[in-house]
């Protein structure tokens, strides 16, 4: 018999991206040319960041936080319940920049993110749009 805490019982199941990051130095120019030069779609700003739909991937454009270096790339899997997953995988020991937050309340939904670290430090996003009640 081990001492080892029990994972909850949901299965974890990264198989769906839903967004990637680009970290830039100048916002406005970089929205700039995301949206008038490269002609993708402006779906909405929050903060430091803009947002634009690439097909069925949403593309983040944000100035450097403290755990995404400028120039890197962060991917964002899609979860249905941010909670239960982040507390399966703090259960098996993964290590977590953050806890998971609300990043705009949108028409239709809330958008909810964490960040993990995987064994090399590389920072992954975990996100859920989580709708809002009929």
């Amino acid at each position: 018999m081990t001492n080892q805490p029990q994972a909850p019982a949901l299965k974890v199941e990264f198989d769906n991206i839903g967004q990637i990051a680009l970290t830039v130095t100048d916002l406005a120019r970089a929205k700039d040319f995301y949206q008038n030069t490269l002609g993708m779609r402006f779906l909405f700003d929050a903060g430091t960041m803009a947002f634009f739909q690439c097909g069925e991937i949403r593309l983040l454009i944000g100035l450097a936080e403290k755990e995404a270096p400028r120039g890197g790339t962060i991917l964002y899997f899609k979860v249905g319940d941010i909670h239960a997953v982040h507390e399966n995988l703090r259960a098996r020991a993964v290590e977590f920049v953050d806890a998971p937050h609300l990043i705009a309340k949108m028409p239709d939904h809330d958008l909810w993110m964490t960040f993990l670290k995987d064994p090399d430090g590389n920072v992954l996003g975990v996100m859920s749009e989580v709708r809002h009640p009929a």
